[in-house]
């Protein structure tokens, strides 16, 4: 079978010879469908790691809590009245936290984050950069590995120590050729120790803006009790927010504090923390714990809803699925490609065949079967498609690497992608060849010895 299978590839390299550009220009179709699908796959592909790679910076089964600032626009009648009509609320805080903690019980970690615009100095080097108020569990909330030092303990942060984490470039910054550990940076009128060093992450522009995440490799944390304590307490009212400056209306033993009178100004940002990041158990719990969040954050805020409520997996999942349901439209129109070419295959083969009529004869009078006549042209057939798929394959890398060099697109090839491709080559070399080697082999010998 072996041999008989030799034989028959020889006479079709023979028949591809002869008719070197009529082959060639049956077999483009393939190449370029192969390309194509390899191309359209390597993007897909590649826009799935980016969504992985997304999902990683948001940290996973993360549920993400905002607190919303109300503004005002333009004067109001009756203002005062509608002042009072409104409720208390005490904003996001750490009671809340302590709440979710309480009451929750598939949530694994809870972390506060407050961040404070503010200076670094250091050796008579300064920058702006992003104080940041967190516990001990936000870096393993999101992924953030510890390269140098420790986290901070239990003892640190219940005595709001002047303590710090601070990023990569920080250190690189500030720290350059120096171990940073135990040594202290100034962060804007407090000199805060530094116990740890977090490991560089990779970050694109793109992500920064699309994801609305800051450069953390730029920022320093601290525990979120030391922010508090030594820095900034938007929940506390000081003596500057009851001056005539500020409308401040109470409630029940409540104060609320409102924007500034004159409209021109003030902080109404009222909420202790800028946000709160719990982590879930089980990504099949995201929803709902959503929900019950929502509903016990509103009970907490006295029915006023200030605060948004934010699943990133879910949203990271729905523009996965939106990238894959686009990458398999693209796919299904590159696959056209392979079907023409296939089409192109079979009507060169029926072509080739009422060319060879008299060989066909020739070999069927000297003892040749059906069989036989049908696996030569199948065999010739399935020669071009191959041969059309390994070009496609090195097309489509070509392909995915200008795709990525010029559109600044992630393209990604796999085994897969190339497997598929090529398997869909060879059904279509099968497929299309095979009428024509049927055809091929129901000639009548005496008929086709006798055409010229």
């Amino acid at each position: 079978m072996f041999q008989k299978l030799l034989y028959n590839f020889d006479i079709a390299v023979e028949a591809i010879r002869r008719n070197k550009l009529r082959a060639f220009l049956t077999s483009l179709g393939i190449i370029f469908g192969v390309g194509s699908v390899i191309a359209m796959l390597a993007i897909g592909t590649g826009a799935q790691q980016e969504v992985l790679a997304q999902m990683q910076l948001l940290g996973t089964n993360n549920v993400i809590i905002q607190p919303v600032i109300e503004q005002e626009e333009g004067a109001v009648e009756d203002d005062q009245n509608k002042e009072e009509a409104k409720k208390f609320s005490p904003g996001l805080t750490l009671e809340d936290l302590k709440s979710i903690q309480e009451v929750l019980p598939e949530i694994e970690y809870v972390s506060p984050e407050i961040v404070y615009e503010t200076n670094f100095i250091r050796n008579a080097r300064m920058r702006t950069g992003k104080l940041v108020g967190v516990n001990d569990d936000y870096f393993g909330i999101n992924n953030f590995d510890i390269v140098n030092g420790s986290n901070f303990s239990d003892a640190q942060i219940e005595n709001s120590a002047p303590v710090c984490i601070i990023g990569y470039d920080v250190r690189s910054r500030f720290f350059a050729g120096e171990n940073p550990i135990g040594k202290k940076i100034k962060v804007g009128h407090l000199w805060l120790t530094v116990v740890g060093v977090l490991k560089k992450r990779d970050l694109t522009t793109e992500n920064i803006e699309s994801l609305g995440i800051r450069n953390y490799n730029l920022d320093i944390f601290s525990p979120a009790t030391t922010v508090l304590l030594r820095f900034k307490n938007r929940a506390l009212v000081t003596k500057k927010d009851l001056s005539g400056n500020r409308r401040t209306v109470f409630f029940g033993g409540g104060v609320m504090v409102s924007s500034s009178s004159s409209g021109k100004g003030g902080d109404s940002n009222y909420n202790q923390l800028d946000k709160l990041i719990v982590q879930v158990s089980d990504t099949r719990f995201s929803v709902s714990i959503a929900e019950v969040l929502s509903r016990m954050l509103k009970r907490r805020h006295n029915d006023v809803v200030d605060f948004e409520i934010i699943v990133p997996e879910q949203l990271l999942q729905q523009e996965q699925r939106t990238k894959r349901i686009f990458n398999i439209v693209l796919s299904s129109i590159a696959s056209i490609s392979l079907i023409v070419g296939g089409i192109g295959i079979m009507n060169i083969m029926l072509a080739s065949v009422v060319e060879r009529y008299r060989e066909i004869g020739v070999r069927m009078a000297v003892g040749a079967q059906k069989k036989d006549i049908e696996l030569q042209f199948l065999t010739e057939a399935l020669t071009i498609s191959i041969t059309g798929g390994i070009l496609g394959i090195i097309l489509g890398m070509v392909f995915s690497t200008a795709i990525e060099a010029v559109a600044d697109i992630a393209t990604i090839v796999t085994p897969v992608s190339i497997f598929i491709s090529f398997g869909v080559a060879l059904l279509i070399g099968v497929v299309f060849g095979f009428f024509p080697a049927k055809r091929a082999a129901q000639q009548d010998p005496v008929h086709a010895l006798r055409h010229e």
